[in-house]
């Protein structure tokens, strides 16, 4: 039998006053594989561990927001399916549209936790309260983020990166004897 995951008490320290998870998709939501078709079309593949993650982070109170650098059709549809309606696609400056989202919700980065695997998500992972990374991710970001995941990306590092989240708010352990008394 698998022993469920309990974090650190620093690591779930950072995310106690956590309102936002910020998210990059390609190396994170999916394995960063993309799969084109011969009309150009882009297939993706994620994780119902991951949406499963993301459904009950909202139910907490947390605001997952997407901001990634490339957009699909599939990836929309996914993001509609999870009823994930703050996304930002074709992002080079993720930074600023993190800030930027943050403004329009009057909250801080303090307020933050955020998930990436390269360079480009970095300016959005440093300001994080709680910055996180799959183990695939570039060195650089791995060596950056409180937390290294230990699930890979596009198979349970988003549900992982929401387990932190869910348990620093304590709705973990609420959320779990719902369905399992």
């Amino acid at each position: 039998m698998t022993t469920p995951q309990r974090f650190q008490p620093a690591l779930l320290s950072r995310a106690r006053s956590v309102k936002v998870f910020f998210m990059d998709v390609d190396g994170v939501l999916t394995d960063g594989s993309l799969f084109v078709g011969s009309e150009g079309e882009i297939f993706k593949r994620f994780h119902t561990l991951d949406g499963h993650g993301l459904k009950m982070l909202q139910a907490a109170g947390v605001k997952p927001v997407v901001i990634t650098g490339r957009d699909s059709l599939a990836l929309r549809k996914r993001l509609h399916e999870l009823g994930l309606h703050t996304a930002y696609f074709g992002v080079e400056d993720k930074r600023a549209v993190a800030q930027s989202c943050l403004n329009e919700l009057g909250l801080n980065w303090s307020h933050t936790a955020a998930i990436g695997d390269d360079w480009p998500d970095l300016p959005m992972l440093l300001p994080a309260a709680l910055s996180m990374a799959p183990p695939q991710a570039h060195a650089e970001v791995l060596s950056r983020v409180h937390h290294v995941c230990s699930a890979a990306a596009g198979a349970g590092a988003v549900r992982e990166a929401c387990d932190v989240l869910l348990q620093a708010l304590g709705a973990y352990d609420r959320f779990l004897k719902a369905v399992a008394p």
